[in-house]
């Protein structure tokens, strides 16, 4: 059209001298149609502008960067794995001959007592009777110390408005560790599993992981409701904004949820109505594990069922000075995992996967990959809390969370247990009867068993920046939701004990900060982060009075620093 228009004035401004004929009136022409070619030049780089301005504008981009090194202790690190195993079953299916002919060393019965002398003795003299420890291997108590640890995290943000009470956001996520982009670590803890709710948490790979997704629907049909459906901002919550030094980064109480799910919100914006500023009332929804799609049962034999969460935020009071929320939800049909990835640890080879072991001994550097799932439904979880922040127009700020959580056993039970206790195993042949297996039947002395946390912190304004100290409290049957919080030595917010953190922020500029910080873990129970299996305390672990089929650490400390910059 540009071309048309600059044509047609060619045209004119050339037609015109043949029309008059004095010498002036040419030069008049050319110097109007030179005005007229600057006024055109300017008004298309004006339009071009205009069209890039609209075109980039669909979809906003902003992020933040952050490099961080750490130095990681842990003392006192236990290994001391058994299962309890119903030796009166036992016993009895031995005596009926279910178990093959103990005197024959090549039937199942007889070829287990042969590798295994000190339990059969124990069993033959009447020692092993009931529900009782079969010791898988001996106790091993060493320290680890990775002096140092590096890692980087890059954050894309997205943003698009849609339409006038509709909007778009997500956020794209990059964890890992300097030198390592396996994305699947040896699993000794339930941290090191790779999962769908802890990913954008842990440390993976150099790819971009959808941490977020969602549309805001707002205003709808000119009420107070919104919807809001995808993948939920529902981590870096309320109070932990202040140790990452950042505005609020999810919904839910960040004590209780840091944990990514797929869900949708409906909130109603009561402030409207009650003259309370940022009072705000929302319903959750969302789902935790999709049990039949991708599972590994054929033909709908599927033993394990999605996982559903709801529940209620409250914003009661958020006017930028005080913040008072509450959090209420549940998860109903709780499983005793989530799918995922592992490397499958050499030492439990040796214990369950005997054959195998000899094959992996002459590879002692290498570890399998194994995709795994849940094989069962072991409850329905509860929790609950209530946190207040205040933050001073001088800088100073103070809050405190205090967490409930309840977990309600059916009493079923997978390998490592089931909801808050461990799994009562007994003997079994295989399918072609020629070895005894450990089943897991139940889950032993199961339970309803409620659990408290408390989240207490300040800063202070200090020379260069701020000063902060944290500190936060797990009881035995603490069981939040907070698996993704990307402290390396896990969760510190899901601790079954005792937490102290002091870090001091330096604002290089507005957008770019510097930060030390240290932390100090003192585990009192075991399983701190998941609710599958019976915490155990952990001084019991080291005196060999008490197992856990994963290492146990007593204490560790991680003193980091980091460099972070948003743009």
């Amino acid at each position: 059209m540009m071309k048309t228009l600059v044509a047609t004035l060619v045209s004119l401004a050339l037609t015109a001298p043949a029309l008059a004929a004095e010498t002036s009136e040419q030069e008049a022409l050319k110097l109007r149609l030179d005005e007229l070619n600057e006024e055109l030049e300017y008004l298309s780089d004006r339009l071009d502008k205009a069209e890039r301005h609209t075109a980039t504008d669909r979809i906003q981009f902003s992020g933040d960067f952050r490099v961080r090194a750490h130095t990681l202790h842990y003392q006192d690190v236990t290994w001391n794995p058994a299962m309890l195993v119903d030796f009166n079953d036992f016993g009895a299916k031995a005596m009926s001959g279910q178990l093959g002919d103990p005197n024959n060393p090549n039937s199942p019965l007889g070829a287990l007592m042969a590798s295994n002398p000190a339990l059969a003795e124990a069993f033959m003299s009447g020692q092993l009777q009931g529900v009782m420890p079969m010791v898988l291997a001996p106790k091993q108590t060493y320290d680890v110390n990775n002096d140092i640890l590096y890692n980087t995290r890059l954050r894309l943000n997205l943003k698009a408005q849609v339409w006038d009470n509709v909007s778009f956001a997500g956020r794209l996520t990059m964890y890992k560790n300097w030198g390592d982009s396996t994305g699947v670590q040896v699993f000794d803890s339930w941290r090191s599993f790779t999962m769908d709710g802890t990913n954008s948490g842990n440390t993976s790979g150099d790819w971009l992981r959808v941490e977020r997704a969602y549309f805001d629907w707002k205003n709808i049909a000119d009420s107070n409701f919104y919807l809001s459906i995808g993948r939920r901002p529902s981590t870096y919550g309320p109070p932990t904004q202040y140790r990452e030094n950042e505005l609020r980064g999810g919904t839910p109480s960040g004590h209780l949820v840091n944990f990514n799910f797929d869900g949708a919100t409906l909130g109603y914006r009561l402030g409207e109505i009650t003259g309370i500023e940022g009072q705000v009332l929302r319903f959750c929804y969302g789902q935790g594990f999709e049990s039949q799609w991708g599972n590994g049962e054929m033909y709908g034999d599927i033993v394990t069922k999605d996982t559903h969460l709801g529940g209620f935020n409250i914003d009661a009071l958020n006017d930028g000075t005080h913040f008072l929320q509450l959090t209420l939800f549940g998860a109903k049909d709780v499983n005793d995992g989530f799918k995922g990835l592992m490397a499958f640890p050499t030492q439990l080879a040796g214990i369950f996967a005997p054959t195998m072991y000899q094959d992996m001994q002459k590879f002692d550097d290498f570890n399998f990959v194994t995709r795994v799932q849940p094989s069962s439904v072991i409850g329905d979880m509860y929790l609950g809390g209530i946190g207040y922040a205040y933050e001073g127009d001088s800088g100073f700020v103070g809050f405190a969370s205090l967490g409930w959580t309840r977990t309600e056993s059916n009493g079923n039970a997978g390998l490592f247990g089931g909801m808050l206790a461990d799994a009562r195993f007994e003997a079994a042949l295989n399918a072609d009867g020629t070895e005894i297996l450990m089943v897991p039947v139940a889950a032993q002395d199961a339970g309803d068993h409620d659990g408290y946390g408390a989240y207490v912190g300040i800063q202070i304004p200090a020379p260069g920046g701020k000063f902060g100290l944290e500190y936060n409290y797990g009881s035995e049957y603490w069981t939040p939701f907070t698996q993704a919080q990307d402290d390396p030595i896990g969760s510190k917010l899901a601790t079954r004990g005792h937490v102290g953190e002091a870090y001091y922020i330096f604002d290089i500029n507005p957008k770019m900060h510097i930060k030390l910080s240290g932390l100090y873990y003192d585990y009192e129970y075991s399983g701190s982060g998941t609710p599958v299996g019976a915490p155990q305390k952990v001084e019991d672990i080291l005196a060999g009075t008490a197992y856990s089929m994963l290492p146990v650490v007593d204490t560790a400390y991680d003193i980091n620093a980091t460099l972070a910059l948003r743009f």
